[in-house]
């Protein structure tokens, strides 16, 4: 076997389980407690190793050094092609190992991706790393993602996909301390939904929880990690927390009073491995102990899900049993690596609008590339280090060649004078160091200014390009021209400029600090107790929509370059403030589609934008994400018809931020969030995407007109390529439910292909629709259930583009009426309003007025022959309140109030009751509740 065997662990021939219950059987309790973090101790006498659970690997290996760098996830979405993310998660997988073949100590091969949160609000900060608003598409690619990450061996991974974030996690205001509020059927039929597949079939080994808590609970210690994602769901890998999670139970929730409370509850929970303070943390795991809120059984069960994914990664066998021991060098960063980086950003340009402009033709004249975004290529904070990159400027020369194209970035170029002295800034030649000691202009300092909306802005020198910073206190403090980028956790190289006097501005470092000149004129942020100076005069020695205006007169086409920064309104910890481009980016399109109308708008961003004006008149519209380090050539290809775009939004447009409900709100149902629900106009629907090609659809067909709930229907569609070019379409299956006890979507994505068709070719796509994915989640009986009754079946382009339907008769159940004599829980109401969910300590789940009064309704209630005793349910928290029970109406008089009185605190519940006016048959039901009452459960009898 290639290597000694001690002990019964090490003898890859034994069951896996029997190997596992082995090796975690020899540890000591000291060394159990120092192997449930992150980095897992070595334990030299039994030949464990150190390892490292979490490398970065979002959209390629990130944060090793130089690796092959994928559009960001939003962009991968957009491909709408699983087998390619398949590929993608292998290339993953062969860099990750060259990696840890290099220092398996630090380099793990757990890897931290994909991130598979549902995406209701384009607002949100971390939208570039998701799919999308959809999980049945979030579902199929993470799925296929996972597949490629974790190879096709039947025991052995080549590394271990970990799925983040578990769950209700979109967005960044007070992630780490808020809870959000969701109800049985937005979680079973949209936020779990996206995690299911990849677990029941992508067979994840790994999952992270969210910083966010659900319905009050912080999701280190949902019970559902357990119930369902590792009871129902059968992922028997491990579970990780999110970095300071575990700790932040008690720092940010304020949900336990100790660490010990907060370790104990999260490793029961579900939680295997604790990503925090390591010290910190294994003193809270001892105390746990000594307290006996943990015993060492709960240690060895946590340490048997880790140390099994660990075996099945070839840790403990000889390399000859492992087909992923030893992965080439030659793999990290290969050609084929960027041949497909290349392909995969091609897929993922989406084509938003086109009146002919587009494909553009190389031998038709010069080019002008346009705006802040044209020679640039940027990585996120979750990208690996490429080892080139290719921006659009250089893919556009690459098409017409470098004499034919004009470049001009929009942004203008300004000086900045001391109001106070009248001196200009320069920077020293050795280090960059911003000063206001030249008094003559021709001696300053030329800045380039990019202004990134909603007071964010950078400066960078025009003479050296490096970014202005703020440097840390043992870098000498002060302002400096020092980074080669604009990014961080902290975005330091961020600034705004603020009104002062007599023309002057207070210029804001990132934090909103004021800069002001030391006493050895040096531009440094002031402290607390320093009076403010009198600001800056800002000289615009060029002006840059001038500047793009003449760059674009001088041109055939003009092309201009829009987006967004990866790290500025808009990363983590930062939701966006708005959904439009930046006013400045608005105002260089319009002044160069007014200078030359062959326009063509290039949007390069992280998120959905509102260009409602640049979609009326811009006769081209382009949509890319940060592609990684084959962007430009990519765009380039697409723009002059190289390739075919075939690319489909991932997310709905919307036409302005109105079209959204609060952040914080997370019902998709009432909310009227994403294509499922949204019934107003939207700018660009989700699914949209144009191709320089026209497809024809006909021959719908089904291979049966009507099926049983636990059969499968065959759907079939004829596509024909009507154009003159080879290309790709995205045929897309979307179902409607005719009727139903619920409200439902207005349809549902529950199929979707991606083919290649060459030009006259037409070709049959089938997709087969099982039953059980009609399914919706009945709160009457805390169980899914397939309604009997009539579904559209719905071909389309997009989900604003139906182009064929059909109907299907689905043989399933009648949901029967409600009964309400046994407890029913709160939380499993048909509507509401004025209420949150909350927890209930005594188990389970509790409702909560939001502003002091709120409803929820129960449809469809048999009371049978007589019902006269309502019973509920309730803490009184502070000051108490009322539960009025109303028939038939919300706005109807009560059949009775009951009296809730102060139970001390929201963690203190009691029962009561009482008598009601005699209800009977089938009828509506409605709890009105008023002040600090929370309910957990009722009956009525």
């Amino acid at each position: 076997m290639g290597q000694q065997v001690k002990y019964p662990f090490q003898n890859p021939d034994l069951p896996l389980e029997e190997r596992v219950n082995d090796l975690v059987s020899r540890f000591t309790l000291e060394e159990k407690v120092q192997l449930m973090c992150q980095y897992q101790a070595e334990i030299p006498r039994l030949g464990v190793k150190k390892y490292k659970h979490g490398t970065e690997g979002a959209h390629g290996v990130a944060w090793l050094g130089e690796a092959t760098v994928f559009p960001q996830n939003t962009g991968l979405a957009c491909t709408w092609n699983p087998e390619l993310m398949h590929e993608i998660g292998a290339v993953i997988a062969d860099e990750a190992r060259v990696y840890y073949q290099r220092d398996p100590a630090i380099n793990g091969l757990t890897i931290w991706s994909p991130t598979v949160d549902m995406e209701r609000d384009p607002r949100w900060g971390r939208t570039e790393e998701a799919y999308g608003e959809d999980p049945h598409l979030t579902g199929r690619l993470s799925t296929e993602l996972i597949k490629g990450m974790q190879g096709d061996h039947p025991f052995y991974y080549k590394t271990v996909a970990t799925l983040k974030h578990f769950y209700g996690n979109n967005n960044e205001i007070d992630r780490g301390s808020a809870s959000v509020s969701i109800d049985p059927r937005n979680k079973r039929e949209y936020y779990l939904k996206a995690f299911e597949a990849p677990f029941r079939e992508g067979r994840a080994g790994s999952m992270m929880t969210a910083y966010n808590g659900v319905n009050g609970t912080p999701c280190n210690l949902n019970h559902e990690v357990n119930d369902i994602v590792k009871g129902e769901w059968g992922m028997d890998g491990f579970v990780v927390g999110d970095a300071g999670d575990v700790l932040g139970t008690v720092m940010d929730h304020g949900y336990t009073e100790s660490y010990a409370e907060a370790v104990a509850g999260s490793v029961k929970a579900g939680i295997d491995s604790i990503t925090d303070d390591q010290d910190i943390s294994f003193q809270a795991l001892r105390d746990a102990l000594e307290q006996r809120l943990l015993c060492e059984a709960d240690l060895d069960h946590a340490l048997r899900n880790t140390f099994r994914v660990r075996f099945r990664l070839g840790e403990f066998d000889p390399d000859d049993r492992n087909p992923y021991s030893h992965i080439p060098e030659s793999k990290l960063c290969a050609p084929e690596h960027s041949a497909l980086s290349l392909k995969v950003a091609r897929e993922s340009i989406v084509l938003l609008k086109n009146e002919g402009l587009l494909p553009l033709a190389k031998e038709k004249g010069s080019v002008a590339v346009i705006g802040p975004l044209a020679n640039e290529a940027y990585t996120d904070w979750y990208s690996g280090t490429p080892a080139y990159k290719i921006t659009p400027l250089q893919g556009v020369a690459e098409q017409v060649g470098t004499n034919n194209v004009h470049f001009s970035t929009g942004n203008n170029r300004v000086r900045l004078r001391s109001a106070e002295t009248g001196n200009y800034v320069s920077i020293s030649p050795d280090g960059g160091e911003l000063s206001a000691d030249v008094k003559d202009a021709d001696g300053a300092e030329i800045f380039v200014c990019t202004d990134w909306g909603w007071d964010n802005l950078t400066l960078r020198s025009f003479g050296s390009g490096k970014f202005v910073t703020e440097r840390d206190h043992e870098q000498g403090g002060g302002l400096a021209a020092a980074e080669d980028e604009a990014r961080g956790w902290f975005v330091k190289e961020a600034f705004s400029f603020a009104k002062g006097e007599k023309g002057a501005l207070v210029m804001k470092s990132w934090e909103g600090k004021p800069i002001i000149e030391d006493e050895n004129k040096r531009l440094v942020v002031a402290g607390e107790n320093q009076a403010v100076s009198a600001g800056f005069y800002v000289e615009v020695v060029q002006d840059g929509i001038e500047e793009a205006v003449n760059t674009a007169k001088s041109a055939d086409t003009a092309i201009v370059f829009v987006g967004n920064s990866p790290f500025i309104n808009g990363k983590e910890t930062i939701d966006r403030p708005d959904i439009t481009l930046p006013p400045a980016q608005q105002a260089l399109i319009k002044a160069v589609y007014a200078a030359n109308p062959n326009t063509v708008v290039v949007i390069v961003g992280s998120y959905p934008f509102a260009v409602n004006w640049e979609k009326e008149h811009i006769p081209s519209l382009v949509f890319t994400s940060h592609a990684g380090q084959e962007l430009g050539r990519a765009v380039g290809d697409v723009l002059f018809g190289n390739y075919n775009p075939a690319g489909r939004l991932n997310m709905t447009w919307y036409k302005s931020v109105s079209d959204l409900p609060d952040i914080m709100d997370y019902d998709i149902i009432k909310g009227k969030r994403t294509y499922q629900y949204f019934d107003g106009e939207v700018l660009f629907p989700f699914g949209h995407g144009l191709s320089y090609s026209e497809f024809a659809y006909s021959n719908l067909r089904l291979s049966a007109s009507a099926v049983s709930a636990e059969d499968a229907v065959t759907v079939s569609v004829d596509v024909h390529n009507a154009g003159r070019m080879d290309g790709d379409e995205v045929v897309q299956l979307y179902v409607r439910a005719n009727q139903s006890r619920v409200v439902r979507p207005l349809k549902t994505l529950s199929g979707f292909r991606r083919i290649h068709l060459a030009a006259g070719e037409t070709s049959t796509v089938t997709f087969e629709l099982r039953g059980a994915e009609l399914a919706i989640w009945d709160v009457t009986r805390d169980r899914y259930c397939v309604e009997s009754g009539t579904y559209t079946l719905l071909i389309g382009r997009s989900a604003g583009d139906m182009v064929l339907d059909t109907s299907l008769e689905v043989a399933g159940e009648r949901i029967p009426p409600r009964t309400v004599a046994a407890p029913v829980r709160a939380v499993n109401y048909d509507n509401y309003e004025g209420v949150f969910i909350d927890e209930c300590r005594e188990g389970g789940e509790s409702i909560a007025c939001s502003q002091g009064d709120g409803w929820i309704a129960f449809h469809d209630v048999e009371f049978g022959s007589k019902a006269e005793v309502f019973e509920a349910r309730v803490s009184g928290s502070i000051k108490g309140g009322d539960i009025e029970i109303v028939l038939d109406q919300a706005d109807g008089s009560a059949a009775a109030v009951c009296r809730v009185l102060p139970t001390g605190g929201s963690q203190a519940w009691t029962t009561v009751s009482v008598p009601i006016e005699a209800a009977a048959g089938r009828r509506n039901l409605y709890l009105k509740l008023k002040g600090e009452v929370r309910l957990s459960w009722f009956r009525i009898v």
